[in-house]
């Protein structure tokens, strides 16, 4: 097993900081990369980041991590609610993914109460801001140390 976790997400996130921000904050994609990787050094691990509004380089990117990694730390945006190709690709993962969203999707348009991604999903985190993908990439050192979800 290699000690790298693939940090992906979904379409629109490359706006994040610039697209509602009262929803969604004002701290862009880059921010998160960098929390990821200080976090993920701090735990020993290292992060491949991610970003496409494209579903089948989404796909592509599960594939190459599915087997073998440290885990995938998905915020799939409105994939997440739309995607049975996602969630197939994600349903032959042999490592732990944690499905992340930075808003309460449940505090939202009902149509967001609805996730494909959390039928293979390991855990979920929504409405912590972008500090859930931290959560996320420490919860993978978690059970990589062999401690129960």
């Amino acid at each position: 097993m290699n000690d790298t976790v693939l940090v992906l997400n979904g379409p629109n996130l490359n706006l994040l900081g610039k697209r509602q921000p009262e929803i969604y904050g004002r701290e862009t994609l880059a921010d998160v990369e960098a929390l990821c990787r200080e976090t993920a050094a701090g735990l020993g691990l290292a992060v491949d980041f991610r970003q496409s509004n494209a579903e089948h380089v989404l796909i592509d990117a599960i594939h190459e991590y599915r087997v073998g990694s440290a885990g995938i730390v998905i915020n799939a945006g409105a994939y997440t609610h739309t995607s049975v190709a996602i969630l197939d690709a994600l349903n032959t993962c042999e490592v732990p993914v944690i499905e992340c969203h930075i808003s309460n999707v449940h505090r939202r348009e009902a149509f967001r109460h609805h996730s494909y991604i959390s039928l293979a999903a390991t855990a979920v985190l929504a409405g912590f801001g972008t500090h859930g993908y931290a959560l996320a990439i420490r919860h993978l050192a978690h059970l990589r140390a062999g401690r129960p979800a």
